[in-house]
C-alpha cells in the first residue's frame, strides 16, 4: 500500500512528512476511524464518518470537509491501492503549534492523513472457518472519555499487550463495579440460552461501529432476541457464547477465558446465525 493522502495531496508514503510539533505526535491530539472494504464496497461509510465528526467536535478540532469529500478521498485511495481487501485509516490531528503548550492553539490547521492496508477476506458464516480467539480479563485501567476515539491509545494498546503476551488474542475489561466494559480493541457480545446481550454504551465503551450495525440489523430481523445491558463478571463465565465486534474482525467468537472455556468450546449456533445476517446486510449502510 504505497500511496496516501495528507493535507489534500495523494503520494507515495515515503515522500509524506508531518511535523514533529504536530499535536498528534506531542499529545495524541487527534481523532481516527477504521473503515474496511472489500472489492472496493466500503463497509459502514456514513456511520464511521458521523463518529469522526462527533468525536472531532468533543475535543473542538474544526473541519470544513464534508462527508461527499470524504468519500472521494477515501474511494480515490483505494482506487489508487488495488480496491483488495483494504482498511482505510483516517487520522485527523489539530496540526502543529510553533511551540509545546497543554492548551488548545488558536488559528492552526488540522493535519489529514488516510492510508490503506491490506485486511483479511470479509469473514464467513462457517464454523469451520471462522477464527476462534483465546482471551483473558483485567480490570479496565484506561481514561473516562473511551467514548472519544482519540488518536491516544496507549491505555489500550497496554491492555492488549497484556493478552498478547500471554498468548491471548485480546483482552477483556471490566470496570471496579466488576461490570464488563469492553476490550482492548474491539466491543464484546455475550449469549445465554439464545438471547444477545451487549453492555449499554457510556463513557466506559467505544460506540462501536460494527456493534451499531450488528444490532440494528438483528433488530430489523427480530429472529434472534438483542438486549443492551449491564453484564457481570459472572454473566460472562456462564454464557453460551462470547462474541468480540471490530471493522475488521466483523463478529469474532471467543472460546476460551481466562484459561476456561466458553460454553462448549465450540463456535456457537447463534453466532453463525447473526454472521449470516450480518454478512448479508453489512453493505445496507
Amino acid at each position: 500500500m504505497s500511496i496516501v493522502y495528507l493535507d489534500g495531496t495523494f503520494l507515495p508514503i515515503d515522500e509524506a512528512r508531518i511535523s514533529p510539533m504536530d499535536r498528534g505526535f506531542l499529545f495524541g491530539d487527534g481523532i481516527y476511524e477504521v473503515i474496511p472494504s472489500y472489492g472496493g464496497r466500503l463497509v459502514g461509510f456514513e456511520p464511521h464518518m458521523r463518529r469522526m465528526g462527533e468525536g472531532l467536535a468533543a475535543i473542538e478540532i474544526k473541519l470544513d470537509t464534508t462527508l461527499e469529500d470524504w468519500r472521494s478521498i477515501v474511494e480515490e485511495l483505494i482506487q489508487r491501492n488495488g480496491s483488495g481487501n483494504l482498511g482505510i485509516y483516517i487520522h485527523v490531528s489539530r496540526g502543529a503549534d510553533s511551540r509545546r503548550h497543554h492548551a488548545y492553539p488558536v488559528g492552526i490547521t488540522p493535519t489529514v492523513f488516510a492510508f490503506a492496508f491490506e485486511i483479511p477476506a470479509a469473514p464467513r458464516a462457517d464454523k469451520s472457518a471462522a477464527p476462534t480467539y483465546s482471551v483473558v480479563t483485567t480490570e479496565d485501567l484506561r481514561w473516562r472519555r473511551c467514548n472519544i476515539k482519540s488518536t491516544a491509545l496507549l491505555g489500550n494498546v497496554m491492555h492488549f499487550q497484556q493478552g498478547y503476551t500471554g498468548g491471548h488474542t485480546e483482552t477483556l475489561l471490566y470496570n471496579q463495579q466488576g461490570e464488563l466494559t469492553e476490550a482492548s480493541a474491539c466491543n464484546v457480545f455475550v449469549v445465554k440460552d439464545g438471547v444477545v446481550r451487549t453492555p449499554p454504551l457510556d463513557h466506559q465503551k467505544l460506540p462501536g461501529i460494527t456493534r451499531l450495525m450488528l444490532l440494528e440489523i438483528l433488530r430489523r430481523d427480530g429472529s434472534i432476541p438483542v438486549e443492551e445491558t449491564v453484564i457481570s463478571l459472572e454473566d460472562l463465565r456462564a454464557a453460551d457464547e462470547v462474541w468480540l465486534t471490530s471493522s475488521t474482525k466483523e463478529i469474532a467468537p471467543v472460546v476460551e477465558i481466562d484459561g476456561q472455556a466458553v460454553g462448549d468450546g465450540q463456535v456457537g449456533n447463534v453466532w453463525l446465525a447473526a454472521q449470516t445476517l450480518y454478512s448479508a446486510h453489512k453493505f445496507d449502510f
